[in-house]
């Protein structure tokens, strides 16, 4: 009997880019063959940290709904809904196979030309080039203490 892998809607590995002078950029061909065999063929596309996050419409909308159980009043859910989720833009893919990331989006994230797109299962983020070098440092850094945090919840 022949066992294969099951191909799931996971975004997987790491792929430079480049974003172009008006601001478009060329999707990995991996990532968007997960979102045209697994979901809709566009993004929404966020600012996290120091990076952008781009979600699958299918995905946004379970973002969105957990979102809206969030209370109106206390003030880290009033902090996120300004941050994350009223930064959001819808992003379709043109004829090319690029989306135009809005110029408010670059500037927050600090994009320049080269860019590298990190995949993070349901969603992948878009980095600087030289702030994704900077973060992975960091990480590898913490690697020791991530590994233990993550073993301890049974992964």
């Amino acid at each position: 009997m022949e066992t294969g892998i099951l191909e799931s809607p996971k975004f997987r590995g790491r792929s430079a880019a480049k974003v172009d002078p008006k601001g478009r950029l060329r999707v990995s061909t991996k990532f968007r063959e997960v979102l045209q065999k697994h979901y809709t063929d566009a993004l929404f596309i966020s600012r996290m940290g120091d990076c952008l996050v781009a979600y699958p419409p299918e995905k946004w909308n379970e973002i969105e709904a957990k979102a809206m159980k969030l209370s109106e009043i206390h003030p880290d859910h009033r902090s996120f809904l300004r941050l994350f989720i009223s930064g959001v833009e819808q992003c379709e893919f043109d004829s090319q196979g690029r989306v135009l990331i809005p110029p408010m989006l670059r500037e927050d994230a600090h994009l320049n030309q080269e860019v590298v797109m990190v995949g993070m299962l349901t969603c992948f983020e878009i980095w600087d080039k030289s702030a994704y070098e900077r973060q992975d440092a960091r990480d590898r850094e913490n690697e020791h203490r991530l590994m233990e945090s993550i073993a301890g919840i049974g992964l």
